[in-house]
């Protein structure tokens, strides 16, 4: 148990640390929660550092609850907000609770014969018999305005344009009555989450310590970030989800093998369960061979393991291979493969005209892979342009409705990685 903060210090998964947590988890089994938000029926790659803090928790021998925000998903947490969002209703809320609750089955051991079996909760389950004057008497006397207003997550929005409701201000007692509810109900003592709800944590702390004159303690971990200043865990499309419907694993698979250099050095560490040496030494070989990608490769089979299953990964692993091998016929490719092609521009094109046939620079500029026929005939002689997997040679050789793939798609690809899906209406 002693070496959990030692283990996310290493790793690069601790930002901030309230006094004494570490000697209280070196000291006993600790019971420890997080919160999801279920905005959504799924949870996205945001969401697995907070799903590894709770299995590094277990791990080390800890006790782990994941809670559901049923009900402070209906109030709206403004850590990191700069408007309020919509609000969502009750029925929507377990809809997307349920959802969350059956992707976290599969992150955590819950076998209730173990002592540190982890435990799922509810937050509307307390919350929907409180009346609103018993918490403004019970809870809000203890926590002053002065001590809510001092929060980065008030004051940021509170200098805004837009400002902040009373609905959302309330926020961080609302999470901070979680704590103190665990605290009593599942001797839970440590809440962790990402570093920018250390100010909600350390109200739970403040709501604990006023009413029952004990300690509870807390720890959070950086928010993640990419080297080129993007936001983490979005592409053209969106969200990277968990689940395989919202994402499929060949395009959740993409996502970590196209990581840069910088990223994947970093998201090593915190994304995979490798031990410190193993990491080191592919950090080392990939710095001696970067064109071989050994970096990402470890990272994109473990996450996609870890998600998925190893079945999934080998089913990404195949598509990746048809797509980028260069060996494969465009024709052997299944419509799925093709359509779910991730990180590649989608076009589309009249079957009228391909009935008729076109001209190859003709089709090239119509579908705006060039601005110019002058650029794709230069592409075209270069030796950089494939339609189908297979060589253009000619610029005046027509592109028609015989080449057709599964009767719809066109795959053109314009030097090494540039791929175009073009879909016939």
């Amino acid at each position: 148990m002693n070496k959990l903060i030692e283990e996310l210090k290493w790793r690069g998964m601790i930002q901030d640390i309230m006094p004494g947590t570490e000697e209280q988890l070196n000291k006993e089994q600790t019971t420890g929660y997080i919160g999801f938000d279920p905005t959504a029926d799924s949870l996205h790659i945001g969401s697995l550092v907070p799903i590894l803090m709770l299995v590094h928790l277990q791990k080390a021998g800890h006790k782990p609850i994941a809670l559901i925000g049923g009900a402070t998903g209906m109030v709206g947490d403004p850590s990191g907000k700069s408007d309020e969002r919509n609000l969502l209703d009750e029925a929507t809320i377990r809809k997307n609770a349920e959802g969350v609750k059956k992707q976290l089955e599969k992150f955590l051991d819950f076998d209730p014969s173990k002592q540190n079996a982890a435990e799922m909760t509810n937050n509307i389950d307390w919350f929907k018999n409180i009346t609103f004057l018993d918490f403004i008497r019970d809870i809000g006397k203890h926590i002053t305005v002065n001590y809510m207003m001092a929060k980065d997550s008030v004051k940021n929005r509170l200098a805004g344009e837009s400002g902040m409701s009373f609905t959302e201000f309330t926020y961080q007692l609302v999470q901070g009555y979680d704590f103190y509810w665990l605290f009593n109900n599942h001797k839970c003592k440590l809440q962790m989450g990402g570093s920018d709800q250390w100010g909600n944590i350390v109200t739970g702390t403040e709501l604990i310590r006023k009413k029952t004159s004990k300690d509870a303690f807390a720890f959070t971990c950086p928010l993640i970030t990419k080297a080129d200043g993007g936001k983490f865990g979005k592409t053209e499309k969106g969200n990277i989800w968990l689940d395989p419907i919202r994402t499929s694993p060949y395009q959740f698979y993409q996502f970590w093998l196209n990581a840069s250099d910088d990223d994947a050095t970093k998201w090593i560490k915190i994304f995979t369960f490798r031990p410190k040496d193993e990491i080191e030494k592919i950090i080392s070989d990939h710095k001696s061979d970067p064109a071989g990608r050994k970096l990402q490769h470890a990272l994109a089979e473990d996450l996609t393991i870890f998600v998925h299953g190893a079945d999934e990964l080998q089913k990404a692993i195949e598509t990746t291979d048809k797509l980028f091998s260069g060996n494969t016929s465009a024709e052997t490719m299944s419509e799925d493969e093709l359509s779910s092609i991730e990180g590649i521009m989608k076009c589309n094109y009249s079957i009228t005209s391909l009935q008729q046939g076109v001209e190859a620079l003709t089709f090239l500029t119509e579908i705006n892979i060039f601005t110019s026929k002058g650029e794709a005939r230069k592409m075209i002689q270069n030796g950089g342009l494939s339609i189908n997997r297979k060589k253009v040679n000619d610029a005046q050789s027509i592109v028609n409705s015989s080449m057709l793939l599964h009767n719809k798609f066109i795959l053109v690809q314009k030097g090494k990685k540039n791929y175009y899906l073009v879909s016939v209406l």
